[in-house]
């Protein structure tokens, strides 16, 4: 089961589109990649290695 994360200032901001952006604190405070391709994630992942050709 995921655990719930409280989000705090300076978790996220909102990009000029108008979504909400995690930053790299929130995402460590979360603790796990979920492996979505998100533009701060600390932990490595790259969509576009699993592309296959």
């Amino acid at each position: 089961m995921k655990k719930y994360v409280p989000i705090e200032d300076g978790d996220f901001y909102y990009t000029p589109e108008g979504y909400r952006c995690f930053t790299e604190q929130y995402l460590l405070k979360r603790g796990y990649c979920c492996e979505s391709g998100c533009r701060h994630c600390p932990y490595g992942f790259n969509k576009d290695d699993l592309k296959t050709k």
